[in-house]
């Protein structure tokens, strides 16, 4: 029998359809210590977040000689070592189609956050006060969004962004998108440009936004990351809040998961959530029912 395991969770009707269709599944999470002796004993693993998948896991479970197959269940797979367990005979794959509704409302969420002191005003009236003159807001229709990164997530953000009247500038690695109806713009430009920023790139070692991509935005802009910890620089970003240079961020992932940057999570300036973009029952169930597919085609 195929031997699936879940470690960070999977979606119960998922779950009940590969029990349905003849594997076993186990839903455990193990540190990664433990980690690589245990896929000795599974042909699947299946991860979101939490779990990493370094060389180090990938060189125990080989030894195993079971561990075919290793699933994000979600869109970014920086948490594996994709590269070294592709090498090894381990197949790597995620569910690109399933999330990106969710990030992308989650990622406007935190703009009206921000624009309209949503996350600063709830915090002060559970504490008494009643400071309606000092949050004048600005209207997110007529601004400018920057978009760092543009795949699923950034598309779907653009079309929600426009849908609200604002302007949507582009930037990405491959260059212009074909058939596209935004602005494309040197990574600079966009920077330069936008009244507020939203980052949907993998984090690959070193930060996208630092302290000098910082001093090139526009004095009062603001910055959004809904997309992986480490690509803005913690640092460089309080610092810029501190000075005013950056009006404001929303944040839902972090250099460190849980973050102890109790300084940026407390900032008045800041819109935080605990990397929650995917966390929507909706994206759930199709992350589910796509990790499932993936499963069944792949034993099939």
């Amino acid at each position: 029998m195929v031997r699936i395991l879940a470690s960070d969770g999977i979606d119960k009707s998922a779950a009940a359809k590969l029990r349905e269709s003849g594997f076993e599944l186990v839903e455990q999470f193990y540190e990664p210590e433990q980690l690589g002796e245990e896929l000795k004993n599974y042909d699947v693993l299946v991860v979101r977040s939490a779990t990493k998948v370094r060389k180090p896991v990938i060189d125990a479970a080989v030894k195993g000689g079971r561990l075919k197959l290793v699933i994000r269940a979600g869109v970014g797979v920086d948490n594996i070592d994709v590269a070294y367990a592709m090498e090894n005979g381990i197949k790597v794959t995620n569910t690109p189609n399933s999330s990106s509704a969710s990030v992308a409302e989650l990622a406007i969420g935190h703009m009206f956050a921000l624009a309209r002191f949503i996350a600063a005003s709830n915090v002060t009236m559970r504490e008494g006060k009643w400071e309606k003159k000092k949050y004048k807001g600005i209207e997110l229709a007529g601004k400018t969004l920057g978009l760092v990164g543009f795949g699923r997530i950034s598309r779907e953000v653009a079309k929600k962004a426009e849908a609200l009247g604002m302007t949507v500038l582009y930037t990405d690695i491959i260059g212009e998108a074909q058939n596209c109806t935004y602005e494309y713009c040197q990574f600079a430009d966009v920077l330069r440009r936008s009244d507020f920023l939203s980052l949907h790139v993998p984090f690959t070692g070193k930060p996208v936004i630092g302290a000098d991509e910082i001093a090139m935005m526009k004095d009062g802009a603001y910055l959004i990351n809904c997309a992986r910890g480490g690509v803005v620089s913690e640092k460089a970003l309080l610092d810029a809040l501190n000075s005013g240079k950056i009006a404001g961020a929303g944040i839902d992932v972090f250099e460190e998961e849980p973050s102890k940057n109790l300084d940026l999570i407390n900032h008045p300036n800041v819109s935080v959530t605990p990397h929650i973009g995917a966390s929507t029952s909706e994206a759930q169930k199709r992350i589910g029912e796509e990790t499932a597919s993936i499963i069944i085609e792949f034993f099939s």
